[in-house]
Order: C-alpha cells, then sequence, then structure tokens
C-alpha cells in the first residue's frame, strides 16, 4: 500500500518518455501509433494532473508570460491516505479539490505578484520619485541662475567675444585671450582644478585629464560645466561660447523631465489606491476548498504514501540488563 502511488508514478512517467524515444530524431521509422488509454474515476486522473501542473511549469519558465517570479518542480508529490481513499471511491468533491487547488494557487500566485509590484511601488513613492524631483530642482535651479548669469554678459562686437581674464589680466582681443589660455594650461600640469580667472560672469578653473591625456576647463556659476580644451586657441574659445549656449537649452530638459517624474509618482499613487482585483474570487475559493477539506477529512494531518525506508532511530538502541539474579 505505500509504495502504490510511487510506483504508479514512475511506471506513467516511463510511458511518456518511452513516447519521447520514438519522436527522437534520427528514428528510422517514418510513422508510429501510440495509444494511450485511460479509465475513468481511477488514478489516471491524478496522474495527468501532475503532468499538466509539470506543462505549466515548464510553459512559464520557456515562454515568461506567468506573472510569477520564482517557481518550483511538482516533483515531489504525496498523497495521503485519505486522498488515496477518495480516488479509489470516485468521490465527485475529490476532483473539485484538485481542480480548487489548482486555481487557489494559481490566484495566490497572482497576488504575490500584485503585492511585490504593490511594495516596489511604495518605495518608488516614498524614496525614489522625491528624491529624483528634489534633484531636479537642484539643477533647475541652478540653470535659471546660470542662464540669467550669462545673458548678462553677452558676447559684443563683431568677434561675438566678452572680455576674458586670466592671472589678474583682462584680454579684450579674442586671439589673445585664447593664446594666454593655452599656456596658462601648461602652467598647471595638475589633475585637482586651479582657478585662473573668469569669463562672462563665470569663474574659470583647469586642471589636467590624466586618463584622456587633455586639458579641460570648468565654468563655475551655480553650477559647473566642463569643456575639454584643444591645441587651437580660437577653438577653445568657441568650445567655451557652445557650451554656455547649452545652458538655456537644459534648462528646459530638465523642466520636462521634473514635469514627467511627477506625473510618475501621480500615476504610482493612483496605482496604489486599487486593491487586487481577485481577491473576493480568492476568498471565496479558499473558503469553498478549507470547507471540502474538512468534508473529506483532509484538514487532518494524514501519513503520505511515499516509498520511505524506515527511520533510524538516533543513538544506540537500549541495551538490556545482562545481570540476573542469582
Amino acid at each position: 500500500m505505500e509504495t502504490y502511488h510511487s510506483n504508479m508514478t514512475r511506471r506513467w512517467v516511463l510511458s511518456l518518455q518511452r513516447q519521447g524515444r520514438l519522436e527522437r530524431q534520427g528514428n528510422m521509422f517514418p510513422e508510429v501509433e501510440v495509444y494511450r488509454y485511460v479509465t475513468e474515476q481511477t488514478f489516471d486522473a491524478y496522474l495527468y494532473q501532475l503532468v499538466e501542473g509539470k506543462q505549466k511549469f515548464i510553459s512559464q519558465i520557456m515562454t515568461s508570460k506567468s506573472p510569477v517570479r520564482s517557481a518550483e518542480d511538482v516533483d515531489e508529490v504525496a498523497l495521503s491516505f485519505a486522498e488515496v481513499k477518495m480516488l479509489a471511491t470516485g468521490d465527485e468533491r475529490f476532483k473539485e479539490k484538485m481542480d480548487l487547488d489548482i486555481q487557489v494557487s494559481k490566484l495566490k500566485v497572482l497576488k504575490q505578484s500584485y503585492l511585490s509590484e504593490h511594495y516596489d511601488l511604495e518605495d518608488r513613492v516614498l524614496q525614489h520619485y522625491p528624491q529624483t524631483i528634489r534633484k531636479f530642482e537642484e539643477r533647475i535651479a541652478a540653470y535659471e541662475k546660470d542662464a540669467a548669469l550669462a545673458e548678462q554678459h553677452k558676447p559684443q562686437g563683431e568677434e561675438k567675444f566678452c572680455p576674458m581674464t586670466l592671472k589678474g589680466v583682462t584680454y579684450q582681443e579674442k586671439a589673445d585671450a585664447g593664446e594666454m589660455l593655452l599656456a596658462v594650461c601648461k602652467e598647471n600640469p595638475l589633475s585637482n582644478p586651479v582657478e585662473i580667472g573668469s569669463y562672462r560672469g563665470f569663474r574659470v578653473e583647469v586642471f589636467y585629464d590624466t586618463i584622456n591625456a587633455h586639458y579641460c576647463l570648468n565654468l563655475c556659476g551655480a553650477g559647473r560645466y566642463k569643456v575639454e580644451l584643444g591645441t587651437d586657441a580660437l577653438g577653445n574659445l568657441t568650445r567655451i561660447e557652445n557650451m554656455l549656449s547649452k545652458i538655456a537649452p537644459n534648462l528646459e530638459i530638465e523642466k520636462r523631465q521634473k514635469s514627467e517624474v511627477m506625473e510618475q509618482l501621480s500615476n504610482a499613487k493612483a496605482e496604489l489606491l486599487k486593491p487586487f482585483a481577485y481577491e473576493d474570487e480568492l476568498k471565496e475559493k479558499t473558503d469553498r476548498l478549507n470547507a471540502l477539506n474538512i468534508e473529506l477529512n483532509l484538514d487532518e494531518k494524514d501519513t503520505p504514501v511515499l516509498d520511505s525506508e524506515p527511520e533510524q532511530t538516533e543513538g544506540q538502541p537500549e541495551r538490556k540488563n545482562t545481570d540476573r539474579e542469582r
């Protein structure tokens, strides 16, 4: 009796393995016929249910269509004596119980997925989105100040150039300022930024990029803007102007991205208010399953029908007293 469930399962699985060998690539027979007999109200229904569970498990992994985040194999299945009795008698309630087991398991998986997403949304609403919005606000404030500063010191004249101050000397000519900037860079071969002057209201720092092997310049206002320098004196001034011209467009980009994050925050808050869509169905079927377990006397623990070796008792067996009365 104890080996009935296990042996039946093995024989049934072996029949499926034989069918797999028939369909294997390289078989010399072009056609084969497979007959499978199923007896009504027998153990076959339960075994087919096991294979159905295995197929769904494999489909979840291979197609990624299931909402589950993890799955377990279903090899370790044990029937209690009460369950085997219900199968043997053909009790329709047991078939209903098996169906409810599957349905309740699916609904629990859906609820677990819902709860996982719910907790993730809570973290985003409480931490991620507020922190992201604060960072956008800080950058927007800096861009607004620097855009106003650049607007106050627009380039003048035919060359579209503002005077540049380097090492305490103000250069009115574009070419002179460019040549002096190259000379000052060579005097500061360190990787730490060193302040050397100002341009259009921004403090100017230079440093040597040891990784890319070239000089760089920082325009420092409310924010800091990095400019990579080359060997062309006038070209470096053009690069500086290009960087300053990007401040106003970047301000608009930051504002737009902040609005998108705020919209995401609003949507996340709305999602948090939505309950689990199948909560009533889960409760109804769980209550019915519990009622069936009580009716079928399956609510109490029963000994599973498995192939198992008798458990070894811990320690040595009690030694009999060999002393005899004389």
